[in-house]
């Protein structure tokens, strides 16, 4: 008798639950259904996102980011109407208060990681530069090799790897020398104050064309701005069609060996540096009991050839 009661109490419970089962089951299969429908609709949704997120980046990260995320936002919709349908809102409204909360709490964990991803995608849509781009990223003149969600990765010129954070990138300054229409040289260049001015800097103009990669739809230019120590100072630019840092490296090397042998040929002299030196005092005396000595050397020798 003993035994037999909660043997009783559990098929009574066995026999509630089978009776609340058979009672679910339209439910279930429209729940099922239903599932089914949003799976096959976040197929489609994430293809179509994929599609029109390629007209806006070729990030091919980004595209399939965004193509997951409108998949599972998707089937999660769909799967809050199945359990809508099998009676389960305060289920529903559990899982919501919990993704809530995991989702607030995994911000404050991983805000770093955030931040650059964040910035990442920011990126990703605003372009700012592609891989392959010359850039200037803080202290670094480097190549960009590939930009990810999280880190941009560069070359530098002197060969070494460098990773930066995205979040760094997005908010420091950015040089992009590949973005423009071209890069211009500019050169510094000082003539004697006896040359004829007007005639130097025509020389320097005429040199430009001699230049390798030079844009010849643009005129070179040629300004005088200061008067030196010991020139005349001007400033020779002009434009290449190419925009590669051994290319400019080169123009540059070009420009000023063929500007020397231009100002050569034209009898024009590019001065050396000039120094005025004033002694006082016991130092001067010492001095000019040094040169006095030289001088009447030189004196003796001149009187000894001539003997």
């Amino acid at each position: 008798m003993e035994v037999q009661e909660p043997l009783d109490l559990v098929l009574t419970r066995v026999q509630g639950w089978v009776e609340s089962l058979v009672q679910s089951l339209p439910n279930i299969a429209v729940a099922i259904l239903v599932l089914f429908v949003g799976w096959m609709a976040a197929k489609g949704v994430r293809r179509g996102i994929r599609k029109a997120a390629l007209r806006y980046t070729e990030n091919h990260d980004l595209v399939r980011l965004a193509g997951t995320v409108a998949g599972v936002a998707v089937i999660a919709g769909f799967g809050f109407v199945a359990l809508s349908v099998m009676n389960l809102e305060k289920t529903v409204t559990t899982l919501l208060a919990g993704a809530g909360v995991v989702g607030l709490a995994l911000g404050f964990a991983f805000q770093d990681t955030a931040a650059n991803f964040i910035s990442g995608i920011s990126m990703a849509l605003r372009r700012p530069f592609d891989e392959g781009d010359l850039v200037q990223l803080g202290d670094d003149l480097a190549v960009v090799e590939r930009i990810d969600l999280r880190t941009t990765i560069l070359r530098r010129l002197d060969g070494p790897i460098v990773i930066i954070p995205n979040k760094t990138v997005f908010q420091n300054r950015i040089v992009n020398y590949s973005a423009g229409n071209g890069r211009r040289v500019e050169l510094s260049i000082g003539v004697s104050y006896s040359d004829d001015l007007e005639q130097a800097r025509q020389v320097a103009l005429d040199a430009v064309p001699r230049f390798e990669g030079v844009d010849e739809d643009r005129a070179p230019e040629f300004y005088w701005t200061e008067f030196g120590g010991s020139s005349i100072n001007g400033m020779l630019r002009f434009w290449l069609n190419r925009e590669g840092m051994a290319d400019f490296l080169m123009a540059r090397s070009e420009a000023v060996m063929s500007l020397k042998d231009a100002y050569d040929d034209a009898g024009i002299s590019i001065p050396f540096p000039i120094r005025t030196l004033e002694v006082e005092g016991k130092s001067a005396e010492v001095l000019a009991g040094a040169f006095g000595r030289d001088r009447h050397a030189d004196a003796k020798d001149r009187q000894r050839k001539s003997a």
